[in-house]
């Protein structure tokens, strides 16, 4: 095996003094080229850029980081990327990095656990994060994190707890309100909930703006069955639910729970929304083919990114932290509700 095949066989990734004598020029030569320095001349680049592409060298993150003394890339750690909310958050808060010239560092966790986030901090300091943005719903998860001893900021996204520093959310009680008055306002008198996990700090947020908009009515709420998230989750409590004449709405905690409700309604013969009306939350890009077209709520998880992103580069610069007022979603009315067939009791 030749020359170039020796190095590329290597075991190990070519270094940057490698690519300096390769190229016939100095190690601060080559840092000048990867930093994009003007000083270098032309013909100089073109000879290090070649040595680069013959050695397969990939820039060194550490030697970026001891040159420039700032890493340019942000930690985020997640949970349950399987779900929508969880997966948009992800996605907002990556596309805010690069539209800011910053690389985002993403571990997701498949499950919540204390020593699986702390597991995962760790990683991302390894990794030379200016800041790390934590999306974990879990309560613990969200105590956890404020109890964190960084010298790094840490802004949190999702699980957000009233008091939070360094925070960015939306407001899921307000969200929650928005689903339920708009089915009061319609006339019915007492809206069921299907509910996501009782540890999920959004599920706990949705839950009470559920409750509210009851109370701001002098209205008592229908009966609450917990679930999970899942279509399974909602099916089942949807046949619980279509067994029960007195209830006329339904909000579910999720578009997923949703969807499995109305399919057992659907089985028991219960008409949407003749019979029953159903709100979701979240605004699946698939709510608007169920059937009947799901009335949900839409979240602006792009926005969400855009403030995650600013709180944490305000942080890295010094800059006053603080927590922003929370988003307020939006009602996206479609075919899945209306008003009762016959005046509630």
């Amino acid at each position: 095996m030749g020359d170039n095949g020796s190095r590329r066989g290597a075991g190990r990734s070519p270094s940057m003094a490698q690519v300096a004598a390769l190229a016939g020029v100095s190690h601060q030569t080559v840092s000048r080229v990867l930093n994009d320095a003007s000083l270098v001349k032309e013909e100089t680049r073109l000879r290090v850029l070649a040595a680069i592409e013959e050695l397969g060298y990939r820039r060194n993150f550490a030697a970026r980081l001891l040159a420039t003394n700032r890493s340019r890339r942000i930690g985020m750690v997640t949970a349950h990327l399987g779900l929508h909310g969880p997966s948009m958050i992800a996605l907002g808060v990556q596309e805010a990095g690069y539209a800011e010239g910053y690389d985002v560092s993403l571990v997701g966790l498949p499950e919540f656990s204390a020593e699986m986030l702390d597991n995962a901090v760790e990683r991302l300091l390894d990794q030379a994060v200016e800041a790390i943005v934590v999306a974990v719903a879990h309560r613990e998860a969200a105590e956890m994190t404020q109890s964190l001893q960084l010298s790094i900021p840490i802004v949190t996204v999702q699980g957000v707890l009233a008091g939070t520093p360094l925070s960015a959310s939306i407001d899921q009680q307000a969200g929650a309100e928005l689903a339920v008055g708009h089915l009061l306002d319609l006339g019915h008198r007492h809206v069921a909930h299907v509910a996501g996990p009782s540890d999920w700090v959004e599920a706990e947020q949705r839950r009470a703006g559920w409750r509210r908009a009851h109370e701001e009515r002098g209205l008592l709420p229908g009966p609450e069955l917990e679930g999970d998230w899942s279509p399974a989750s909602g099916h089942r409590a949807g046949l619980l639910i279509a067994d029960d004449p007195d209830v006329t709405a339904v909000f579910a905690g999720n578009d997923s729970m949703a969807l499995g409700l109305l399919n057992a309604l659907h089985g028991r013969g219960r008409r949407v929304p003749d019979d029953v009306s159903v709100v979701g939350f979240d605004d699946v890009p698939e709510s608007a083919f169920y059937w009947p077209a799901l009335t949900t709520v839409s979240q602006d998880f792009a926005e969400l990114g855009r403030r995650a992103l600013s709180l944490a580069l305000a942080a890295v610069r010094g800059e006053d932290e603080s927590t922003l007022d929370p988003i307020v979603p939006t009602l996206t009315v479609r075919r899945s509700t209306a008003a009762p067939a016959q005046p509630a009791g």
